[in-house]
């Protein structure tokens, strides 16, 4: 049978990243039509099947320029982000504001001027937003990180509830935990999390797969879910 999102345009923010790159793999499979924004890496954007924007999200013209590569816009998924390690008390004001930014700012106007986009041709599609576990459990040094990516989670859920109804607009979060890709890979490199393993918290790490299944699923037209969270952990969280 055809993929339900074949044809359509998705816009993937970051999506030359590690999490990003195997659900535009995934969504590409299903014949839909992707534009892929990347921020510096072009030459991993470049292997994928797709049209690429270089864009930072936090520059109001390179977030127009990303969008209108897609005039038939069905769906947005944001990966774009920065991990933000404070190693220091005295880097901790600097590393929110740069948080606030990158993990915050630049992907909820993102998410909003996408929306207006499609309410304004009518288009009834499905905006996808990447938090992270620490969005919506409590870890010790993750302040810059995890407050900027819990205000996004809120600020999502605000739109969801604005977009609801006859604009027929739906909008979830994605809360990857440790993942063998993306953001993650340093720390499972760094045996950060090994005791998770080891007290078998979880069978695994996570796999970019299981977070893109989520992505497509989220973005599927026949798709009846909006303002919701999903965390993806393996019951890390729990």
């Amino acid at each position: 049978m055809p993929s339900p999102l074949s044809g359509r345009e998705i816009v993937l923010a970051g999506g030359s990243g590690g999490l990003g790159s195997a659900a535009a793999r995934l969504l590409a499979a299903g014949n839909a039509r992707l534009i892929v924004g990347y921020r510096s890496n072009r030459a991993r954007a470049e292997e994928l099947r797709a049209t690429l924007i270089q864009a930072d999200l936090t520059v109001k013209a390179d977030r127009a320029r990303l969008l209108d590569a897609a005039p038939d816009l069905y769906g947005l998924a944001v990966f774009a982000g920065e991990p933000v390690r404070v190693s220091d008390s005295s880097e901790l004001e600097s590393a929110l504001r740069r948080s606030h930014e990158q993990n915050y700012l630049g992907p909820i106007l993102l998410a909003r001027e996408a929306a207006d986009r499609m309410k304004r041709s009518q288009t009834r599609g499905a905006i996808v937003l990447l938090a992270t576990m620490q969005a919506v459990a409590l870890f010790g040094s993750s302040t810059a990180y995890a407050g900027a990516k819990a205000a996004l989670v809120h600020a999502a859920r605000i739109l969801a509830k604005e977009c609801r109804g006859r604009s027929d607009i739906r909008v979830n979060v994605i809360c990857p935990g440790v993942n063998d890709a993306g953001m993650a890979k340093a720390s499972i490199a760094s045996r950060k999390y090994d005791r998770y393993l080891d007290e078998g918290v979880i069978p695994r790490f996570g796999r970019a797969g299981d977070v893109a299944r989520a992505v497509r699923f989220f973005l599927e037209p026949d798709n009846y879910i909006t303002g919701q969270v999903l965390t993806i952990d393996g019951g890390l969280t729990l």
